[in-house]
């Protein structure tokens, strides 16, 4: 099985979007360089962010969220995102009418079982978990090994928090990595168990 791995951009204040879902200032370190990330050239960063994020994004198999994400996004117009094979929507509401049924993306009932079936489709790739509520749940259920965030000096104030609604400790082990960027700051931590 593949690593688990809980995930987003967040403001230094622990925000992931502001009251009303908009990310404001978040990803601008994702256009604050001249190394192309993806192949539509518009996200550009520096070579030490290439350098850590493109190898982690080739490794994600699936990618788990949040019906509120998936709406969000008008369900990335049926295509994962960035390349990633599927999608795991974790809802208590079917896919919308209309909805491609071959388009590679799962609509389960709970976070234990859309993480189950996302490392069933990801085999021994990762499964990258959003932030927000959805990631707070997994890790609350001991489902997330790593935690890995992008911290940009921006403060919020309010917002929708990184680690969703999680009201109990969780303990990481120390950073693994951290890597300083323009814009941003790279962070990894392991789960402790």
């Amino acid at each position: 099985m593949g690593k688990v791995v809980m995930y987003s951009t967040v403001s230094v204040d622990g925000f992931i979007a502001d009251e009303n879902d908009q990310p404001g200032l978040l990803f601008d370190w994702l256009t604050s360089g001249d190394v192309s990330l993806d192949e539509s050239g518009v996200l550009k960063v520096t070579q030490t962010s290439y350098e850590y994020t493109r190898p982690y994004w080739d490794q994600i198999g699936v990618t788990v969220a949040g019906r509120h994400v998936f709406d969000l996004t008008d369900g990335w117009d049926g295509k994962p995102p960035a390349g990633i094979d599927h999608v795991v929507v974790v809802t208590h509401r079917p896919a919308p009418e209309g909805w491609d049924p071959k388009a590679p993306f799962h609509f389960i009932d709970g976070i234990e079982a859309a993480v189950a079936k996302a490392q069933e489709l990801a085999g021994d790739r990762l499964v990258e978990i959003a932030a927000g509520d959805v990631g707070g749940q997994a890790l609350a259920a001991g489902l997330v090994d790593e935690v890995r965030m992008d911290v940009v000096p921006v403060v919020f104030g309010s917002g929708k928090r990184y680690f969703g609604s999680v009201n109990a400790q969780h303990l990481l082990e120390n950073p693994d990595a951290v890597i300083q960027s323009n814009r941003v700051l790279h962070l990894r931590y392991q789960v402790r168990r």
